[in-house]
């Protein structure tokens, strides 16, 4: 057992558009851009300034690009290496990489999954091609690639059953993955990898970055998100995910994936305000980029009781 429980340090909201690593042009990507989409991508290097004063060892990721039909999957093996190709977008996202598993800790959720009465899995085949939204919101989190990453699939609970049991269920996963960090001993940090409203466009102008083109969807989509960005700075995350459902039918929302809910869950849907680095749209979606500085408002509480208790 470790000295200390393991925590998680922050948890962040990290959109996966293809289409910030093309406006990068970092090496492992191939095709290459003259920019766009600037707001979202200072809003990731504000983020990475904060994430840079932390101290954490592992990344976990809840991807809506890994789907699975039965039950929740974990990468089990300490390394993978391939091409990621965005089927959607390949002319956009061809990206090598080369990433590291903390297979423990992965097990460990699987194990606390179990005990929520999850059906969970291991996925141990060395050929497995990891999916474009992991690797676009770990390169953009953490372009160092420096650290070792656990990654959760999407399992199909709100497309087979309701949205509502998939938040359950999510929820249920979240408690897990929280149980499992403490068990570790690691500090951790979360990414709940999804846009907002997910409507978008079908047609792309010529070249892709052509800023012109770009504004939200429709104003239904945009005054959702608003309301949803508003919860978040004011720290009401039961309201948030007692919504969630409506947003996710009104706004043909990402979260309908589960990513979000699991992380509230995990941080055990937080009171305290989120974060917000930058709002941005990408053909048409809306996409937020979100800090829960889980660790800090923990700290900040227990300085306060301390303080309250000295007064009186």
């Amino acid at each position: 057992m470790p000295d200390q429980p393991g925590e998680i340090v922050a948890g962040v909201l990290a959109p996966h558009p293809p289409h910030l690593i093309y406006a990068e042009n970092p090496p492992q990507n191939g095709p290459r851009s003259e920019g766009g989409w600037e707001e979202l991508r200072w809003g990731y290097e504000r983020l990475r300034e904060r994430l840079d004063k932390l101290d954490y060892d592992v990344i976990l990721v809840h991807t809506p690009h890994w789907k699975t039909v039965v039950g929740t999957h974990l990468l089990g093996l300490p390394h993978f290496a391939s091409k990621s190709v965005d089927p959607i977008f390949p002319n956009l996202f061809r990206y090598t990489y080369d990433l590291q598993v903390d297979v423990p800790l992965s097990e460990a959720i699987a194990a606390e999954g179990e005990r929520e009465g999850l059906v969970m899995k291991m996925m141990r085949n060395p050929n497995f091609r990891v999916d474009y939204g992991t690797i676009t919101a770990c390169h953009l989190v953490n372009p160092r690639w420096d650290k070792p990453i656990v990654v959760l699939s999407s399992n199909r609970a709100y497309f087979y059953y309701s949205n509502e049991v998939g938040d359950a269920t999510m929820l249920a996963l979240g408690r897990a993955t929280a149980r499992a960090i403490a068990q570790s001993g690691k500090r951790a940090l979360l990414v709940a990898t999804n846009s907002l409203s997910h409507r978008h466009f079908t047609v792309e102008p010529d070249p892709p970055e052509d800023m012109s083109h770009e504004h939200i969807y429709n104003m239904n989509q945009h005054l959702w998100d608003m309301r949803m960005l508003k919860l978040m700075r004011e720290g009401k995350t039961r309201q948030l995910v007692a919504e969630l459902p409506d947003f996710n039918e009104h706004a043909v929302s990402e979260c309908s994936d589960g990513s979000l809910t699991w992380l509230l869950g995990a941080l055990d849907l937080p009171s305290y305000p989120a974060k917000v680095h930058a709002y941005g749209t990408v053909i048409g979606t809306g996409n937020a980029i979100v800090e829960w500085p889980h660790a800090e408002a923990k700290a900040a509480a227990a300085l306060a009781m301390k303080t309250a208790e000295v007064s009186s």
